[in-house]
């Protein structure tokens, strides 16, 4: 692992911008531990405060210190996000596994589940989830959700290299010493996926926060939690532009685009480890 750390630093020049910058942004989430006020409450501090050295990001019209405002709801943003990416890479695993290896029956069933769960359209059921659930749809249940419509097209990815892995010698090996199936599945064929379930934790962790900050906007999420998504709504609500409170707006779509650019790179470096003649390329062979 370390290894593959130390190429990617050493001969990609988009993984470690990417990860220059998801660091940024991760450390300045986590600067909403050392938070003096609660990020909930409103009318706190003087409304309508641009950026100064007092108020780094200026105040909201709620009374709200927007520099701890916006750490808090970058960290629920990213948790948002990392919990999605982790459920949805733990069904793909199973769900890849499982069909690439065993086949049969079982493969058709799988991917018969998993090309109605491709077919269905994800953000009108989560409308509709909103409507049907209202005050109970917290983060975590939306997380959920999400997470059980985020994994059918990365669980065929890694279905087709487990179909390939099926016929290693290493594997038949491991059948002939009496493996279990789910022993082989996770001591021998997980290691070679593991590549591209990091790649496809950041595009998913791409694709859920993009969704929630979509969804929080329009309202069809829990507003009073602090998220990427939840302070724009407010600050449309507010008609933040059209006032003058330039920054409320300003600031958010910084800090989000900063952080898609970053796990963008980072997937589109993972990616590009993954197949074997572009690193070759890189390393200049």
């Amino acid at each position: 692992m370390f290894a593959v750390f130390r190429d990617l630093i050493r001969y990609n020049i988009e993984f470690a911008v990417g990860l220059v910058l998801v660091t940024i942004i991760v450390i300045f989430a986590l600067l909403s531990f050392f938070s003096p006020v609660d990020t909930t409450l409103i009318y706190m501090v003087a409304p309508d405060m641009p950026p100064s050295p007092q108020y780094w990001f200026g105040t909201n019209s709620r009374g709200q210190d927007l520099f701890w405002q916006m750490s808090t709801a970058m960290r629920n943003s990213l948790t948002f996000g990392i919990i999605v990416a982790t459920l949805s890479r733990i069904i793909s695993l199973a769900v890849g596994l499982a069909s690439g290896y065993i086949g049969g029956w079982v493969d058709r069933l799988l991917m018969f589940i998993n090309d109605i769960f491709v077919a269905v359209p994800i953000f009108p059921v989560l409308v509709l989830f909103y409507f049907v659930l209202r005050n109970n749809l917290d983060s975590l249940t939306l997380a959920f959700i999400m997470a059980a419509f985020g994994w059918p097209f990365d669980a065929r990815l890694i279905r087709s290299v487990a179909l390939g892995l099926k016929h290693r010698e290493f594997t038949r090996h491991a059948v002939f010493a009496g493996m279990s199936t789910p022993k082989i599945l996770l001591e021998e064929h997980l290691p070679y996926v593991m590549p591209i379930v990091f790649a496809t934790f950041m595009a998913n962790m791409l694709w859920s926060i993009g969704l929630e900050v979509t969804l929080a906007v329009l309202g069809f999420t829990n507003i009073n939690l602090p998220t990427i998504g939840t302070m724009l709504y407010w600050a449309n609500n507010h008609s933040a532009m059209v006032v003058g409170v330039w920054w409320w707006i300003a600031i958010p779509v910084v800090l989000i685009v900063v952080t898609f650019i970053g796990l963008f790179l980072l997937a589109v470096s993972m990616n590009e480890y993954i197949d074997p003649r572009s690193r070759l390329r890189r390393m200049g062979a």
